[in-house]
């Protein structure tokens, strides 16, 4: 199989880079479905949704996976960059720390249904989220 082209990828979140360097290949979780890029890809602006980040960074067996939230991902030509709320590489995921977030924020949503409590819905449905997409990525690593 020939060499693929390498190209510039980023995934950012508000802390800062989770990865900056060049890769094969980058599949990110489009609102509408994954969305896979190479080098030298046809301009585009995708919404991102929770879920499974993966950069191919060359020779077949070399993948990072993320847990990454919600975003926005734009491809120049030689450029891939995901802007997300959250970034956890999949190896760094703690599955019982993950579970306690599930549990906890659950328990808010609860609290907040039952009138007990006057958090705000939208973020805590979005922590039950960040909570489910890393587990469903550390399960699959």
């Amino acid at each position: 199989m020939a060499d693929r082209r390498q190209f510039s990828v980023s995934l950012v979140t508000p802390d800062g880079p989770a990865f900056e360097g060049d890769a094969e290949m980058i599949v990110v979780p489009g609102a509408a479905g994954e969305i896979g890029v190479l080098a030298r890809h046809a301009p585009l602006i995708a919404t991102l949704k929770a879920g499974s980040t993966r950069i191919h960074r060359g020779g077949g067996a070399d993948v990072l996976e993320f847990a990454t939230g919600p975003g926005f991902f734009q491809v120049l030509e030689d450029r891939a960059i995901a802007l997300v709320d959250d970034a956890v590489e999949a190896s760094q995921i703690d599955d019982a720390r993950a579970r306690e977030q599930l549990e906890a924020a659950q328990q808010e949503l609860e609290a907040i249904d039952r009138g007990d409590s006057t958090a705000d819905r939208w973020q805590v449905e979005q922590r039950v989220r960040h909570a489910e997409n890393q587990l469903s990525v550390a399960g699959r690593g």
